[in-house]
């Protein structure tokens, strides 16, 4: 790949200016792709690009135009275009690995802790679609597939709503704990009657 340029028998259709500029500074280009990026991979992706791009728009050349300085900038632009893909794909990446992580997270210790009698009077609280999560995956102990597929929720997005579901919860348990007056910060004895939250009403 680095002696000659890539996708030299299409080279033969453009005018013989292009292609000599397209040759002789095959090395120059790559030298300048080089510079720029981390991995041979890169630059041969890139390279190929560009040389796609320069034999599909060699016709916008303009005739007083200089023919490397046009390359140039269509090179320029492919580069621009590589770091952009790649910036994508790294936030999608990303993206999925917290997803990820959000479904394989080990048990939330801190909601357990927390939880009293308080919790049933809290839930309804809660927006209908959390309180039904709350109550039958973490109370009820109903497997995450089972509730997904009853919700119509892929099992992926139902752990994203569960977190969130469950970080709703906490707050609210914070809350009522910061200001209960009669047993104080986390420190509940309350026997509250247990029942399952209203979810019939959607948010």
């Amino acid at each position: 790949m680095t002696g000659e340029p890539p996708f030299d028998g299409a080279l033969k259709e453009l005018d013989p200016l292009v292609e000599t500029a397209l040759t002789e500074n095959h090395r120059a280009f790559r030298r300048f792709l080089a510079r720029r990026l981390g991995s041979e991979h890169d630059v041969d992706d890139v390279l190929q690009n560009f040389y796609l791009a320069a034999i599909s728009k060699a016709n916008a050349i303009q005739n007083d135009e200089s023919i490397v300085a046009w390359l140039y900038r269509v090179l320029g632009s492919t580069l621009a275009d590589h770091y952009r893909s790649r910036e994508r794909r790294s936030r999608n990446e990303a993206a999925f690995a917290r997803e990820q992580e959000i479904q394989t997270e080990a048990p939330d210790t801190d909601l357990h802790a927390m939880v009293c009698q308080c919790l049933y009077t809290l839930l309804p609280t809660l927006r209908p679609e959390y309180a039904e999560l709350v109550w039958r995956v973490d109370l009820l102990a109903e497997p995450r597939k089972t509730v997904a597929r009853h919700l119509g929720l892929k099992t992926n997005n139902l752990g994203v709503r569960l977190h969130r579901a469950r970080r709703a919860l906490r707050r609210a348990l914070l809350l009522s704990c910061e200001t209960c007056p009669e047993h104080g910060f986390l420190d509940c004895a309350c026997d509250m009657p247990i029942r399952r939250p209203d979810t019939s009403v959607t948010a």
